[in-house]
């Protein structure tokens, strides 16, 4: 099949969906399909070393109001003639959009693809404005989605709200075998303490302050302990670092952005690990690459997170910016090493199942189903 991969988001910058599509391009290549990216991009693709990508508009940010979440979507108003090109030239058998509501490539291309057209929703929040305001205009757009995929129960319920359907629950993935085998050691962080490990973009709604907070809680009765954060600090390392200055913090490493490959040594570094998030979260992505390692997480009690870890087995949920809850929590997991050891072990096992082989089969054979629909309903 010839399958284009649409998102609206920056693909030269890292993010969920950007990694969501890059995986599924990658394996649906490994099975013999033809792929190409759409998307805005900051970076060339010959910058990025992917022919596939082709790239429209430059990504500007835009904030998101509650939480401090801020999206990288090209507002480019002249999209539409040059959408209409490639999909007229390319003729795609399957064109596959992420976040097909968002502004302007997806909504775009979906405004135009006369292929069978899927489309994946990610996102997750309480509520949201412009889906309430203008569900009347997006529900022309979406009635042109031949299939519809949640990455979750509570993305799905999030956008049913909204605009109900039949919505398949197809999961995000990992690539396991990158983060359960071992990786290249980091010496400065296997001195004998132990590390607590942090990963995500430093916007409030991840719940770094919070997380900060905890530590200062915990770290006179943990002296041994560390934070390591890491992730795209999006120009926030001075108010963090002067937080961490007026907290008196000691081993506290923020570290900010480091390339993909390195991750996984930063997960095996860690002893335990940390996603403080306040909400929004859809899917709980950098819990199970944390699991694949074999690490325990200690997370907020949302409803992203509880649908990938039960509270007790790969690790503690608590309540949402409540440091003193996440502090007891870390302490708990800092003071028994065999209770590290066991619950890594469950979440490990349990993060094999969202391996990306696996899940690009879903999506393709979520490909065939909605053709076949198709083809059932032309010849009705």
């Amino acid at each position: 099949m010839k399958i284009a991969l649409v998102s609206p988001y920056d693909y030269s910058y890292p993010g969920g969906v950007s990694t969501h599509v890059a995986h599924l391009e990658r394996e649906f290549l490994r099975r013999g399909h033809e792929v190409r990216v759409i998307a805005p991009s900051s970076r060339t693709a010959e910058e990025l070393g992917n022919p596939r990508l082709l790239a429209l508009g430059r990504p500007v940010p835009i904030a998101l109001g509650v939480g401090g979440s801020v999206a990288r979507i090209s507002l480019h108003p002249r999209l539409s003639p040059r959408i209409k090109q490639i999909l007229a030239e390319e003729r795609f058998d399957v064109v596959h959009l992420h976040e097909p509501l968002v502004p302007f490539v997806a909504i775009t291309t979906l405004r135009f693809s006369r292929s069978l057209t899927v489309g994946t929703f990610h996102a997750y929040a309480e509520s949201h404005r412009g889906y309430r305001y203008l569900r009347r205009l997006l529900d022309r757009y979406l009635s042109r989605l031949d299939g519809k995929i949640a990455v979750s129960e509570p993305a799905r319920a999030f956008i049913s709200k909204y605009f109900p359907g039949d919505y398949t629950v197809i999961p995000n993935g990992i690539d396991f075998p990158l983060f359960s085998s071992p990786a290249a050691p980091l010496p400065q962080f296997q001195d004998g303490k132990l590390n607590i490990l942090f990963v995500g973009r430093w916007e409030r709604r991840k719940g770094l302050p919070d997380l900060l907070e905890a530590y200062r809680l915990l770290k006179g009765d943990f002296p041994q302990s560390r934070l390591i954060v890491v992730g795209p600090d999006g120009g926030r390392r001075a108010p963090y670092e002067r937080l961490v200055s007026d907290y008196l913090l000691r081993d506290v490493h923020l570290v900010g952005l480091v390339p993909s490959s390195e991750l996984p040594s930063y997960y095996q570094a860690a002893h335990i690990f940390c996603a403080p998030s306040t909400g929004k979260e859809s899917f709980g992505l950098v819990l199970l690459e944390a699991m694949a390692a074999g690490r325990p997480i200690v997370a907020s009690d949302i409803a992203g997170y509880a649908s990938v870890i039960g509270h007790g087995a790969e690790g503690f949920l608590v309540p949402p910016k409540d440091p003193q809850a996440l502090a007891a929590a870390l302490a708990r997991l800092l003071a028994d090493g065999a209770l590290r050891e066991q619950m890594g072990a469950q979440g490990r096992e349990k993060a094999q199942q969202y391996d990306w082989p696996l899940v690009a089969a879903q999506v393709l054979s979520f490909y065939e189903q909605v053709r076949q629909a198709r083809l059932l309903a032309r010849g009705a």
